[in-house]
């Protein structure tokens, strides 16, 4: 059933959020057709579906290499699903809130460890914020995050692949509206949940510090616990991108391999 499968809340997702920011745009002339969308729809379509049908004969002995190598130390399977007793939307709260603290601390380090920035560069290339700009990352952080929270989802959920749909589901919406040139804070929501106007200043091109600033996912919180958040709702950054990004490829083919060649910029 289509409403089982992640591309198509992918695909309605990102045509709500298409035609939210037509109806109600943030900055008025910042155009829908604008440079490298193409290549934009390619990393839509590459990591939001193609990736996974390309590497699942791969994926699937590393899972099973690492859940048996668990077992035999720990002498237990790494499938307690520890939430099995509550309703399911709490199931997914809760798996929502554990795995955003866990990218939250992934995000960080994309940016604190020369080598994993190598690979987000691709990401922070844009220079004009909207919806599609969510899905233009390099595909080895799929590795990166997935990796980081194989153990904990095993853990926690076990197979309960709804609690894992709905999660991606949810993520994906909020991260569509991250990405979006709409005029959303969440007033003094704006404390639990990440918005279009506290995210763009993840992607201003000269942060004040050396490692920038949000950067929450789904949930804005962890930035204001942790002193990383930074939110001015009176301006917004002068330019979008990476110190460096002159230097940066634009073509697909140089930014699919460049972070394996080049991790100078």
């Amino acid at each position: 059933m289509l409403y089982k499968q992640y591309w198509f809340w992918l695909m309605v997702i990102s045509a709500i959020v298409f035609l939210l920011e037509r109806i109600a745009p943030w900055r008025k002339k910042q155009r829908a057709l604008r440079p490298q969308l193409l290549q934009d729809f390619f990393w839509l379509a590459f990591n939001g579906y193609l990736f996974g049908r390309f590497f699942v004969f791969i994926l699937k002995p590393i899972k099973s290499a690492l859940f048996a190598a668990f077992e035999s130390v720990f002498r237990v399977a790494p499938t307690l699903d520890i939430l099995h007793s509550l309703p399911l939307i709490a199931q997914v709260l809760m798996c929502l809130i554990f795995l955003d603290f866990i990218e939250w601390c992934v995000h960080n380090m994309l940016h604190r460890i020369g080598f994993l920035w190598s690979f987000h560069r691709v990401h922070h290339s844009i220079h004009t914020m909207d919806w599609i700009g969510n899905f233009r990352f390099h595909w080895m952080e799929l590795i990166i995050y997935n990796t980081f929270k194989f153990l904990p989802i095993a853990l926690v959920i076990g197979n309960r692949w709804e609690v894992l749909l709905w999660v991606a589901i949810i993520s994906t919406f909020v991260g569509h509206l991250n990405h979006s040139n709409l005029f959303i804070s969440w007033g003094p929501l704006r404390y639990i949940f990440n918005s279009p106007r506290m995210h763009i200043w993840h992607h201003d091109k000269r942060p004040s510090n050396k490692v920038g600033y949000n950067f929450g996912i789904v949930l804005s919180c962890w930035d204001w616990i942790f002193g990383t958040a930074y939110m001015p709702l009176t301006r917004t950054p002068e330019a979008l991108g990476f110190r460096g990004d002159e230097r940066f490829p634009d073509c697909i083919a140089s930014r699919f391999f460049a972070p394996f060649i080049d991790r100078k910029s």
